[in-house]
């Protein structure tokens, strides 16, 4: 059985599903395909191991979407002032106010915002097979014909690849990527704190790796622990006691007193896809880069991919262009991918300058963390385009 729709989006994760709300909202036909079951949410239930920090960009996104009502009315933790350091006289601090905002983003759950984007998408009557992969897919006479693992084909004009890093899309299209995996891993461990966590998230810059610290909703935050990845993986294999011991023997002192209650590690990739675009055919996200996520702008990064990709296929359509064609595609790929590149080569640098322990490099990057707090408004610009402002 064939079906035909005009937009196919595979993966239906944080950045699919947003895509396909806001190209539903401006008439486009649209299906998505997700392996993942059904989002779920119960507001009892303890905080998700994966937690995104939102740009108030995303934020914006969101509410066009009339998703972010949803997620406020769940569970998110807005960040006010944030602050990096490696020495105590050598300290970065960001404040919202002195940006004229009310705060610099939201920490939020992927658990959470995955739940409103069904809602949202369900409410849409937006076309979704959960539980279902991508099996082939194959272009004949300008259309693409998609195959499904439980014998489904459909037919469209544009397929998106929004599948994720390990992208299917991705490798059935023969793109390449250029990339490597980083020296690091990194540990994600839900807390629940003694004192509330406040509004202020802090990564103090060890020899080691960085210890992060995110503010979640009530009592409860999220720890990000990066390191060699051996030593990550014994940190896996202890037990919740133990690894208590060791935040309060590794992370700085005004993390009090804490109980770890869940704990996940991962390793760090840089990828990006030599091209984002094919006949018909187009990557957004982790699909066509991903990032080290020293500064937590992976999501929002895929954000800013589905923005574009809405406002470039709305105005062609408008102006009756054959808005799946090169040449429109193409506008999205000049845009997002030199923007995405600028991003990953600055988190690289960042990554590069505070990982070496040279006694000349470490006196010079302290130096500059000091002169960087002092900027002023060249410290403003920096913040307002990772904010997306």
């Amino acid at each position: 059985m064939q079906q035909t729709v005009e937009v196919v989006i595979i993966g239906g994760g944080l950045t699919g599903a947003a895509l396909a709300s806001g190209l539903t909202k401006y008439g486009f036909d649209v299906a998505v395909i997700e392996q993942e079951d059904t989002p779920r949410f119960n507001p009892l239930s303890n905080p998700g191991l994966r937690v995104s920090a939102i740009s108030n960009a995303s934020v914006n996104l969101l509410q066009q979407l009339e998703v972010w009502p949803q997620v406020l009315l769940m569970r998110c933790a807005p960040y006010c002032v944030q602050e990096i350091w490696e020495h105590p006289m050598a300290r970065v601090r960001l404040d919202a106010r002195s940006l004229g905002l009310t705060n610099l983003g939201y920490i939020v759950e992927n658990d959470v915002l995955k739940y409103a984007l069904s809602k949202r998408l369900y409410h849409q009557n937006v076309f979704v097979l959960y539980k279902t992969c991508l099996k082939n897919l194959q272009r004949i006479n300008g259309i693409w014909q998609i195959s499904l693992d439980n014998g489904k084909i459909l037919r469209a004009y544009l397929i998106v690849g929004a599948d994720g890093s390990h992208s299917q899309v991705r490798k059935l299209a023969n793109i390449r990527t250029h990339g490597w995996q980083y020296t690091q891993s990194c540990m994600l461990i839900s807390v629940r704190c003694f004192n509330h966590p406040g509004n202020i998230t802090w990564q103090k810059l060890t020899p080691k790796g960085p210890r992060a610290f995110l503010p979640l909703f009530g009592y409860w935050a999220s720890l990000v622990w990066y390191g060699e990845p051996d030593y990550i993986k014994k940190l896996q294999f202890m037990t919740m006691l133990q690894l208590q011991r060791e935040i309060q023997l590794h992370f700085p002192a005004r993390i009090g007193k804490i109980t770890p209650i869940m704990a996940g590690s991962f390793a760090l990739n840089r990828s990006h896809a030599m091209n984002y675009i094919l006949p018909g055919l187009v990557l957004v996200g982790d699909a066509a880069h991903t990032v080290h996520p020293l500064t937590g702008q992976g999501v929002n990064l895929g954000y800013r991919d589905v923005l574009a990709l809405i406002t470039i296929l709305k105005d062609a359509r408008y102006q009756s262009d054959n808005w799946w064609s090169v040449n429109v595609l193409q506008r999205y790929q000049y845009q997002r991918q030199k923007d995405n590149r600028l991003m990953q080569n600055g988190i690289d640098l960042l990554y590069r300058i505070f990982s070496n322990q040279c006694l000349s490099v470490k006196i010079v990057r302290n130096v500059g963390l000091v002169v960087a707090n002092h900027a002023g408004a060249t410290k403003h610009d920096v913040l307002a385009y990772m904010l997306g402002l």
